[in-house]
């Protein structure tokens, strides 16, 4: 068995800059959704409200999900309260705002403020029961793959209703 180093990373750094980046692209996304939906004539609330099956969250829920797992993944690392947004952005235009109060949440966390995060815990109520994490367990089993089942089932949607999108706009420039 090959045993290789492990790097190096802060909570801080495998968390918040993750949570921006890919909150980032999702305006870019929804921009280029909105710019489709003028040009084309398409009322704006058929995109806003579509989903992919009848029992899944329309765009709007998806975006606002991906909101809340960002904020709150980092919130809970970072041991500060959870900013509380209402969800009832029902334009492009709000879910941007949406976006960019949650960039501007992450954009004020330190990486001092993510000391310990590993061991701290985390409880939370997840469909009326109550469930314990450290914060280890937290971000790489929960955190980080709930946050990006929203901000793909919000590319995927996009894609499926026909906006010109591929993974190059999914994952942003890396310049």
């Amino acid at each position: 068995m090959v045993t290789t180093a492990q790097p190096n990373i802060s909570f801080y750094q495998a968390s918040v800059p993750v949570f921006i980046r890919m909150l980032t692209n999702l305006s870019y996304l929804l921009a280029k959704a909105a710019a489709h939906v003028q040009e084309q004539g398409i009322e704006p609330s058929d995109w806003i409200n579509a989903r992919l099956a009848p029992d899944m969250f329309t765009l709007a829920r998806q975006v606002q999900s991906a909101s809340d797992a960002a904020k709150g993944g980092a919130a809970r690392l970072a041991g500060c309260e959870i900013p509380s947004f209402p969800d009832t952005e029902s334009t492009f235009d709000e879910l941007q705002t949406r976006i960019a109060k949650t960039l501007t949440f992450l954009g004020n966390l330190h990486p001092e403020q993510f000391e310990h995060s590993g061991e701290r815990p985390v409880v939370m109520n997840m469909r009326g029961s109550e469930k314990s994490f450290t914060g280890n367990d937290y971000l790489f089993q929960m955190a980080i793959p709930n946050f990006f089942f929203h901000i793909t089932t919000a590319y995927d949607i996009l894609r499926h209703l026909g906006l010109a999108i591929g993974k190059k706009d999914y994952l942003g420039s890396f310049e």
